[in-house]
């Protein structure tokens, strides 16, 4: 009986918890078990987290996981801004870099829905700086390396930039001629220029060789970028506006997008200065409009858009995409004849879709997973997947660049070691 006692006065203390941070999201609250997850193995997550903010490993986090469309555990942990000794909170504003690009990626496929653009479509229609591209090839002349510029065997199409088969590259993965050739110009330098422009960026991109012939092989980079110029070419409005006015004011992303205004400056979530590298500043509205990495957000809009996703683009009463489209969106593109990459993402056992990584396997990857969940990261330590098969979203930020694969692994596991049912 005492034991009974201890146990419910543990799930009503959770429970309220969830329920005094209702008023900052917009899906309904439940209890965890409710929804399939064990209260107690939460707790695991709980205890984890507390004792990376303890050790100082991270700062802080904010964690959500939601299921059958209903939250069941959303908490904050430690400090969000260490220096100022501001707590963290569930509203905290975060820099989601790459988590940027799943937004970009469905602003085109609304897009492409209207027949504004096609996937099949060359990226010379809209930019013309791409029509004459060149691949940067290494040879070797008596056994000594060189690098040969030579024509494209085909053209950058649309499709390309979603799935990041462009030949665009960062640069940072690998060292071949073309990647070196990136990290040393302009674009190579972080942050870009303050003065540089959607416009003035792909026409700067756009003299530089690919790393790839199109289509051929599977690399992470500027693809998204590049897009993002498209939406804004397709759509005749900044990609700010375009964003706002189609995903962010549809989904209730009412903190969401390229800076923080000022009235918000005190809830933006800091790292440990003296441990990790410098992060974009978000107080300031830039001219360029990164599709591939200049969003912040904070864990309840986020958690708007992965649930119009998981809901097959429905969010409350409004229609953001078809079903179809984020089935096609989260199918893998990857097929054989395309090169993956030998970097640590998208992982073993996952492909790669529109915008996100996308399991082929119930097995081979190193991590818990199921056929059809699909991902992405950014750069300062946020992650997010969907489960479609248990019904699964699961969302955490930090910003940590040091720690973010060490959380990322810990979530993974954590999160399905706590489903019961």
């Amino acid at each position: 009986m005492f034991f009974s006692k201890i146990l419910l006065i543990n799930l009503v203390v959770f429970f309220l918890v969830i329920i005094s941070n209702a008023n900052e999201i917009s899906l309904p609250i439940a209890n965890p078990n409710e929804i399939g997850l064990s209260e107690k193995r939460l707790n695991y997550i709980d205890k984890t987290f507390n004792e990376l903010v303890e050790n100082n490993e991270i700062p802080g986090a904010v964690i959500a996981i939601s299921r059958y469309g209903k939250v069941g555990y959303l908490k904050a942990f430690g400090m969000q801004d260490p220096d100022k000794k501001i707590k963290m909170s569930i509203n905290s504003i975060f820099r989601i870099y790459s988590m940027t690009k799943p937004i970009v990626s469905v602003g085109a496929m609304m897009l492409n829905e209207k027949g504004k653009i096609y996937l099949d479509e060359k990226l010379e229609k809209y930019i013309p700086e791409f029509t004459n591209m060149y691949i940067s090839q290494e040879v070797f002349e008596n056994n000594i390396s060189k690098e040969a510029i030579i024509e494209a065997n085909r053209k950058i199409k649309i499709h390309d930039l979603l799935r990041h088969t462009s030949g665009f590259t960062y640069g940072i993965f690998g060292d071949s001629y073309a990647k070196r050739r990136l990290r040393n110009s302009v674009l190579g330098k972080r942050p870009l220029p303050a003065t540089m422009t959607s416009n003035d960026f792909v026409k700067e991109l756009s003299k530089y060789p690919l790393a790839y012939n199109p289509g051929e092989s599977w690399e992470y980079g500027r693809s998204t970028d590049v897009l993002g110029r498209v939406i804004e070419i397709a759509s005749k409005v900044s990609l700010e506006t375009y964003l706002n006015e189609n995903i962010f004011s549809t989904l209730n992303m009412k903190d969401t997008g390229f800076y923080v205004k000022r009235k918000n400056f005190s809830r933006i979530a800091e790292p440990f200065k003296e441990k990790e590298p410098n992060l974009i500043d978000i107080t300031k509205k830039p001219l360029f409009f990164k599709g591939g990495h200049g969003l912040v957000s904070t864990v309840s809009d986020y958690l708007n858009f992965c649930h119009m996703l998981l809901n097959g683009g429905k969010f409350e009463d409004k229609q953001v995409l078809s079903k179809k489209t984020v089935e096609y969106m989260t199918a893998n593109h990857l097929d054989n004849k395309i090169s993956r990459s030998t970097s640590r993402i998208p992982g073993n056992g996952y492909g790669f879709g529109l915008g996100f990584a996308v399991r082929e396997h119930d097995g081979v990857s190193s991590w818990p997973g199921s056929k059809g969940d699909f991902y992405w990261l950014g750069y300062g330590g946020t992650y997010f997947w969907i489960d479609p098969k248990e019904e699964l979203i699961a969302i955490s930020m930090t910003q940590s660049v040091t720690k973010r694969d060490k959380i990322n692994r810990l979530m993974t596991n954590l999160v399905y070691q706590s489903i019961n049912k």
